[in-house]
């Protein structure tokens, strides 16, 4: 008679699962990186947006209150043309 040749059982799942613990401890510390690393990043762009602009200097000033001149004069203008 010939003997047959046997295959190895494999481990099965629930012995596998039996030795990870309780808590996904690196999942959740992956997830609380991400979640640090979104709040910095918000932080600083919130930060860079709300920093106090510097004051005008003369030159700038001088500038705008022509440019608003120029706009009170094409307006008076345009209600005086006729129609």
């Amino acid at each position: 008679m010939t003997e047959q040749p046997t295959i190895p059982a494999a481990p099965s799942v629930p012995d596998a699962a039996a030795k990870k613990p309780g808590l996904p401890i690196g999942r959740t510390l992956v997830w609380l990186g991400i979640a640090g690393a979104s709040a910095a990043l918000t932080f600083f762009i919130l930060r860079a947006s709300m920093r106090a602009q510097p004051p005008g200097d003369e030159t700038t000033e001088r500038i705008q209150a022509l440019i608003d001149e120029a706009n009170r004069l094409i307006k008076t203008l345009d209600e005086k043309k006729p129609d």
